[in-house]
């Protein structure tokens, strides 16, 4: 009997509460949205319900605003992998925001691959507003 095929359903997107990387715990979403209120230590991306992917790997790619490293040197994507351990999993993809501020601001874009095709894709703008919560 042939595999199933996975499948992915992006059920969540915006603003995130704080994400324990140690924690298999996926964050408590706070707003869907994708324009982002930028302050340090927010939180924003999107998380797939994948369902037959025991094994699997799938890949993940954020592109973000020109900003440097530590050397001076403009930081390539973020790129990386997942393996996926359950048949029901919940992948989180995000990230948050650090200091300094003023070089985070701009589009963001986050994709989720599965063999080279994508499965999830979004746009975030992060923008300062000024407002005060």
């Amino acid at each position: 009997m042939a595999k199933k095929r996975p499948t992915f359903k992006m059920y969540s997107y915006g603003e995130y509460s704080k994400w324990d990387r140690e924690s298999r715990d996926i964050p408590k979403i706070l707003d869907f949205n994708t324009e982002i209120d930028a302050k340090i230590g927010t939180e924003f991306g999107y998380v797939l319900h994948i369902k037959n992917g025991k094994g699997e790997t799938i890949d993940f790619k954020i592109d973000h605003p020109p900003f440097t490293d530590d050397e001076g040197k403009i930081r390539p994507p973020f790129t990386g992998e997942q393996f996926i351990r359950t048949n029901d999993f919940e992948f989180y993809l995000g990230d948050c925001i650090w200091d300094p501020l003023e070089d985070k601001l701009g589009k963001w874009e986050l994709t989720t691959f599965y063999q080279g095709k994508v499965v999830a894709h979004k746009i975030f703008m992060l923008k300062k507003t000024g407002k005060t919560t």
